[in-house]
């Protein structure tokens, strides 16, 4: 899913509001809602910071980086109309959190489940699938941007299908089955030349040559015709890509969104930690892909529940039970603690908010670095 797609630009939008309040106060509140239709976008919620924030501007320049500066496009980000409904936290919500609170015993933000995922079929312990389509969004934008694809417009998806083979719960990629792009486009470039680049300039960038074969499917731009895009296309809203920032349908989903919401909200802080969790148990050689779910309710500090299941791949003389004693020991996993050890009140969310929010290296992010387990 690019950056210019729709919802997905409202994710930024809603992420670029966080950051600008984190940088002028570590301990904003936010809840940023961001919707997006021809000529507007419009934030929403409730957030309180000691910092001055100019929305507008902030709203604007989130468009602008994206690639939105003419109407042609499917917006504009000087003459689009911006408008800004924040009001503070609910006082009810603040009492029962975090007023009066030691960073320690900050309570959770709202109930919910929430589950991380690791595979060690890739190098970043990802899913294949969600972590090809992701760099082929990647690609897309970087080419529109170099210059290398000038015709390219903002809007796209794309997503892949890998034939697997499962030995003992561990799930091994054998090829690419099939590749899908949609990518937006200018009015002067023929279909021919869009499928021929973008397998020449996306495709063959991105996926491993011993992954594709004559069988191989392609359907770029199956729909043909995709210059009008953006909101001008399709209506935006923060939140609607909950599976595309997460693991691709892998694993599973509490259900919680991410963007615009402060690290007190464990639907994002706790997705985030169970990663960290999930991902240190693989990269530690304990199991070759394990689910690690997290539950809480909200103004408790302690999670609920925690479950590990590591689909039949504990490692020799571990179970799930010892694998579950082990986070226990390793990871403290109320909301206070999980924003200190991964740094979560840092103005890193923007970049969050397109291409996935795990399995990428950017040093920001700190959910991706691997613990040292004690065992």
């Amino acid at each position: 899913m690019n950056e210019g797609h729709p919802d997905k630009l409202c994710d930024q939008v809603s992420d670029a509001v966080l950051d600008a309040c984190l940088k002028a106060d570590p301990l904003s509140k936010v809840a940023c809602e961001t919707c997006a239709k021809t000529g507007m976008v419009m934030i929403f919620g409730e957030i309180t910071t000691k910092g001055t924030i100019d929305y507008e501007k902030v709203v604007r320049q989130a468009i602008r980086d994206i690639g939105y500066d003419a109407a042609e496009k499917g917006l504009d980000c000087d003459k689009c109309t911006v408008i800004v409904a924040i009001e503070e936290q609910s006082p009810d919500i603040a009492g029962g959190v975090h007023v009066g609170r030691s960073e320690e015993d900050v309570g959770a933000g709202d109930q919910g489940i929430m589950f991380g995922y690791a595979t060690d079929e890739t190098k970043e312990l990802m899913p294949m699938t969600i972590q090809l389509a992701q760099r082929l969004g990647k690609r897309l934008t970087d080419v529109r941007k170099d210059g290398t694809c000038a015709w390219l417009r903002p809007d796209g998806k794309t997503q892949v299908t890998c034939e697997y083979k499962e030995v003992e719960g561990a799930m091994i990629p054998t090829r690419v089955h099939t590749v899908v792009i949609s990518t937006q486009h200018d009015e002067t470039i023929e279909q021919a030349d869009i499928i021929a680049q973008l397998k020449e300039h996306v495709i063959a960038q991105v996926i491993p040559a011993d992954l594709i074969d004559d069988r191989t499917i392609y359907h770029l731009n199956p729909s043909g015709r995709f210059v009008i895009g953006g909101p001008h296309g399709d209506a935006g809203l923060t939140g609607r890509k909950i599976i595309i920032d997460t693991y691709g349908g892998w694993g599973a989903h509490g259900g919680g969104a991410f963007s615009g919401k402060d690290p007190t909200k464990v639907d994002r802080s706790a997705a985030y930690a169970s990663r960290w969790v999930a991902k240190s148990l693989v990269a530690a050689g304990l199991c070759k892909r394990v689910l690690v779910q997290l539950s809480y309710a909200i103004g408790i500090a302690h999670p609920l529940s925690i479950n590990v299941n590591s689909y039949g791949t504990a490692a020799e003389g571990q179970t799930d039970s010892t694998l579950l004693a082990i986070v226990n020991k390793n990871f403290d996993l109320r909301p206070g603690a999980i924003m200190r050890e991964l740094k979560l009140t840092n103005p890193v969310y923007q970049k969050t908010a397109a291409y996935g929010h795990f399995g990428r290296d950017d040093i920001e992010f700190e959910w991706e670095k691997v613990k040292t387990l004690e065992l």
